[in-house]
């Protein structure tokens, strides 16, 4: 007899590191770093002063990005700055999202004590622990950056603003949807990775030979707008922080 779906929420850890513990996602994010590295390197390698075709669309979609965000923040000093790291955490976060379709990622594994199966790789944005950590360093880049740009004083006066009670108010509104940002980037990254990770689990179990397919094109796609989604709203949180606040 079957014995049916079973969903994991938390990672499975896989041993200890001077202390540390390893889990699968963990190891799997290290996986899409080397991966990332990989690709960049070889890249690097093949760029020529006449560019081939392929070559002229990456440098195409380069400048596009490069463009946006300079308009977004109105400076292409600003745009230079912050253009690495944000196709760095959609290049991490979209990696990440299309892996888990990597044959062997979620099946290869152990079984460990009372009989438990643990997979060796699991996809990395399934883990909360993973995008909170992003969205802590997300909210840390925003923040520093507007502290940087206007200045401490200037930065404090969006939040604690005393020239009236309603202005009082609001500030005091926005200096909550300010800590709100981390819930809100955090769980929409996890939420929609990992519920699409058990429908996909859902639909193998009752029809396992032909709507998968469609299926998986469709989470490649969302985790392709998820990565889009925090790069995005990464770049406009970074321009709300620097625009000065008015009274």
């Amino acid at each position: 007899m079957n014995e049916g779906i079973k969903v994991i929420l938390a990672p499975e850890q896989l041993g200890t590191l001077f202390g540390i513990p390893i889990t699968n996602t963990l190891l799997t994010s290290w996986a899409v770093v080397v991966l990332l590295a990989i690709i960049a390197f070889a890249i690097g390698q093949r760029l020529k002063l006449t560019p081939s075709r392929f070559q002229t669309l990456f440098e195409w979609l380069v400048e596009f990005v490069y463009d946006y965000i300079a308009e977004t923040l109105e400076s292409r000093d600003l745009a230079r700055k912050f253009f690495p790291y944000l196709i760095t955490i959609f290049l991490f976060v979209f990696t990440s999202n299309i892996i888990e379709f990597t044959p062997g990622i979620g099946s290869i594994g152990f079984f460990g004590r009372g009989g438990e199966f643990a997979p060796l790789f699991r996809s990395v944005n399934t883990d909360l622990n993973v995008t909170l950590m992003l969205a802590i360093v997300s909210f840390a880049v925003i923040e520093i950056t507007g502290v940087v740009m206007i200045g401490a004083w200037k930065y404090a006066g969006k939040f604690f603003n005393f020239h009236s009670m309603l202005g009082f108010v609001i500030g005091i509104i926005e200096f909550f949807s300010e800590l709100a940002r981390l819930i809100a980037f955090s769980f929409r990254l996890f939420g929609n990775i990992f519920a699409g990770e058990v429908l996909i689990l859902v639909i193998v179990y009752f029809a396992p030979y032909v709507a998968p397919v469609p299926l998986m094109l469709f989470e490649v796609f969302v985790g392709l707008v998820q990565a889009a989604i925090f790069a995005l709203l990464t770049l406009f949180f970074i321009k709300i922080a620097i625009m000065e606040p008015s009274h």
